[in-house]
């Protein structure tokens, strides 16, 4: 449209008179200004009746005056600026479409999980099986799947065994091994084995339909410092209006022929050049970037003031079971009373406890199971509720529980005294076995600390923070899992009210605490701490309860959300810099007279490229 008016000129054709092309004109920007451009009417406008204005009331004034000029001087045949209103409407547009495909660029990787979730999934009905749509299975439902197909929705395994890549979920590159028992997820990849499992969630309840529920939100919520930015806006905008309006007065006053052209001109540029909207893309784009990036590193952020809050985190407080630890018992020491029975040990006692439901019993026969023991046929079980089991394997009586319970029943442990020691100094849970009433040996058992929690510990203390481990459990146990991570500050024996004191009495010393954990319990403390994190691994209550949840389930992806928003945070900063600095260095050139309309939305559209591009880098930077 620019151009038009010298199209017949410059390719030598008669087209008629001259004075068509304004009329031309009009007619051509008419349905920019009104239509393309409504939405700024529609948001600019009615806000001036309050005694405020926004962007949108700068786009509205300053290209309305640009198109109502034009067409009196249309009528008058003097000349014509209707390009300048639609140019002014078309360059911001265009800041609009580039907000819109950071916008869906970052939303490609939920999209992909989308469509990664199969059509049809096959029912083990009556030992058949049978294909049906996804949307038709129900809980309870048993599914098959092999090698190289994807999970249809959440489950449990019921029988075989495989590992499955969970990578589009958690960010976790190594598949996972799945038994019976363990969760499966809906869009996993299974990697290896066939297996059963039995639907347990479906539809909106998926794990797949809460991380995009999650993603949502957080894109569409605002950060604190996006009120900032729109409260100064609240007042630029009405100051620029008076600089426009004085600027327009002094050129009309003292400018040169025509006056009032240039006066106008002047005005728009002005209303144009100073239009917030780079600085109303600066927080936005930046938290879409930075939510976007982290659900593709399976950290899911319910909001934008989360990830506003946690650059600012100089404390983390992490629960012992489950976020340090792996949350189960481990066989971690198996002590003869006598060389060479160490294994008639760990298959007695796992013979004996395989009857027990106990979590102990259940790691005693898991390691017995890795290590390849044979089992013993057990009769006479019998369980002794909060000491231990007896039963009879290979016709003789065995019995297992704690050191109480054998020396109540009689029996020597002279020969163990100095490794249950040990053990009990560990923080270790040892269980005692005996054979016809005498001491075969102990097994200590503990709940292991997680592969990368030491790591992941000196990385927090590097960035430096402060680490702190909350935990229910004794002080003795407490204080040597935490001596093992490299962890000096211990809250041990912690009720979940005492929990939430612990934040309370930090966050009273001026910290800010982000707060992990992955049980009920921690679900208090969780919503006290100025950033809560959940593991995924975790029960629903705490992760309903936290502001971040952690599909990767270990204590390094809190590194690569506190490292996260840090980076997001610079992004808006950056952003919020360069949308001033265009401002406050290119108003007084405009009010100057150096910069006519279009220029000043050429300036103005830059400032916007300037601010979506900046943001985007945050999906190229390392975490």
């Amino acid at each position: 449209m620019h151009v038009l008016p010298w199209f017949d000129y410059l390719n030598g054709l008669n087209l008629g008179s001259w004075q068509v092309w304004p009329w031309v004109l009009w007619a051509l920007a008419t349905p920019v200004q009104f239509w393309a451009g409504w939405p700024f009417y529609k948001s600019g406008i009615p806000v001036l009746r309050h005694g405020t204005a926004n962007m949108h009331t700068l786009v509205a004034l300053g290209s309305t005056v640009a198109y109502g000029y034009s067409a009196v001087i249309t009528i008058i045949g003097t000349g014509v600026y209707f390009d300048t209103a639609a140019l002014i409407i078309g360059l911001i547009l265009l800041g609009r479409f580039l907000e819109a495909r950071a916008r869906g660029r970052t939303s490609e990787t939920i999209r992909r999980l989308i469509g990664l979730q199969p059509n049809t999934a096959r029912v083990v009905r009556d030992g058949q099986e049978i294909e049906v749509p996804v949307q038709d299975l129900v809980a309870g439902d048993v599914v098959a799947v092999r090698p190289g197909e994807r999970i249809p929705t959440d489950g449990e395994v019921l029988e075989g065994s495989s590992a499955v890549d969970e990578s589009m979920l958690t960010g976790e590159s190594m598949p996972v091994d799945k038994t019976p028992g363990l969760p499966v997820y809906g869009a996993t990849l299974n990697r290896t084995g066939f297996f059963q499992f039995r639907v347990t969630r479906i539809g909106q309840e998926t794990a797949l339909a809460q991380i995009i529920r999650l993603v949502e939100e957080a894109q569409g919520s605002r950060a604190p410092i996006q009120r900032l930015a729109d409260r100064v806006a609240s007042v630029f905008v009405p100051a620029v209006g008076g600089v426009a309006v004085a600027a327009f007065l002094f050129w009309l006053l003292l400018g040169p022929d025509p006056a009032l052209t240039y006066a106008l001109l002047t005005l728009v540029a002005i209303l144009i050049i100073a239009c917030p909207c780079a600085l109303g893309l600066a927080t936005p784009t930046a938290i879409i970037v930075g939510t976007g990036k982290g659900a593709e590193r399976g950290i899911l952020i319910r909001s934008a003031q989360a990830l506003e809050t946690a650059h600012r985190v100089d404390t983390v407080v992490l629960d012992k079971t489950g976020t340090l630890t792996e949350g189960r018992p481990v066989v971690t020491d198996i002590v003869p009373a006598e060389a060479g029975v160490e294994r008639e040990l760990l298959r007695l006692a796992a013979s004996v406890e395989y009857g027990s439901e106990h979590p102990l019993a259940t790691a005693i026969v898991e390691e017995a199971n890795r290590r390849g023991a044979s089992l013993a046929d057990v009769s006479d079980f019998e369980a002794l509720p909060g000491q231990g089991v007896t039963g009879y394997a290979d016709g003789k009586l065995v019995l297992l529980g704690s050191p109480a319970l054998l020396a109540a029943q009689g029996i020597p442990l002279d020969s163990l005294s100095e490794a249950l020691a040990k053990l009990a100094s560990e923080g270790k849970t040892p269980v005692t076995v005996a054979r016809d009433g005498v001491a075969l040996g102990s097994i200590g058992l503990a709940d292991a600390a997680k592969p990368d929690s030491r790591e992941s510990v000196a990385r927090l203390q590097e960035m430096g923070l402060e680490v702190v481990m909350l935990t229910g459990d004794n002080r003795q146990t407490a204080r040597h899992i935490a001596d093992s991570l490299g962890i000096a500050r211990v809250e041990a024996e912690t009720l979940p009210s005492d929990k939430v004191e612990v934040v309370r009495r930090l966050q009273a010393d001026g910290k800010v605490v982000a707060m992990v954990g992955d049980g009920i319990n921690d679900a208090p403390a969780l919503v006290q701490a100025d950033v809560g994190l959940a593991m995924g691994a975790g029960t629903d209550v705490a992760m309903e309860s936290a502001d971040v949840t952690l599909m990767g389930n270990d204590v390094g992806s809190v590194i690569t959300t506190l490292r996260l928003s840090r980076q997001t945070m610079r992004a808006i900063k950056q952003n919020l810099f360069w949308a001033f600095f265009y401002n406050i260095m290119l108003i007084p050139v405009a009010a100057g007279g150096f910069l006519n309309p279009v220029l000043a939305a050429l300036a103005m559209a830059f400032s916007s490229v300037t601010v979506v591009s900046n943001s985007l880098r945050l999906r190229g930077a390392g975490v």
